[in-house]
């Protein structure tokens, strides 16, 4: 995570000394178009897009991050432990499933939001359950309760 902070502060501080030099350049210059300029304008547009990406790369760190934070929330909400403020194990009331169990029903949550994102929502409702993944399969007495 160090590594990504650092990288976005030097991207920002390369961004910032580009765009002074712009106005520099063009100060010097008394607002012409000179070779000096040109130069610092592109060196001024590869700092930006490199600026850009940078905060892309932090932003990805930070859903992935995001996303494993929210998959163990809910490997513990759904197996019934959780760590209570006084650092100790106590259980959410709820009954635990197992974790094959609830990687099966992400499968199957992901499954039906790459058919709908393609469009084929109506097919999605219908091939739910012939699909092996599917969710509520009538197998598992957990789905079939509700």
């Amino acid at each position: 995570m160090d590594n990504i902070v650092d990288s976005l502060n030097n991207a920002y501080q390369e961004f910032v000394v580009a765009a002074a030099n712009v106005l520099e350049a063009k100060e010097t210059s008394g607002a012409q178009k000179t070779t000096a300029t040109d130069t610092a304008l592109e060196s001024f547009k590869q700092k930006w897009e490199l600026f850009k990406v940078t905060c892309d790369q932090a932003e990805e760190f930070v859903e992935s991050v995001k996303q494993r934070i929210g998959s163990e929330c809910l490997v513990d909400e759904a197996t019934g432990s959780v760590v209570g403020k006084s650092g100790q194990t106590t259980t959410t009331g709820l009954p635990p499933i197992s974790a094959v169990r609830l990687e099966q029903m992400s499968k199957a949550v992901r499954w039906l939001v790459i058919e709908l994102q393609h469009g084929s929502g109506t097919a999605a409702a219908g091939s739910a359950h012939s699909h092996p993944s599917a969710p509520f399969d009538a197998r598992f007495s957990e789905d079939s309760a509700q």
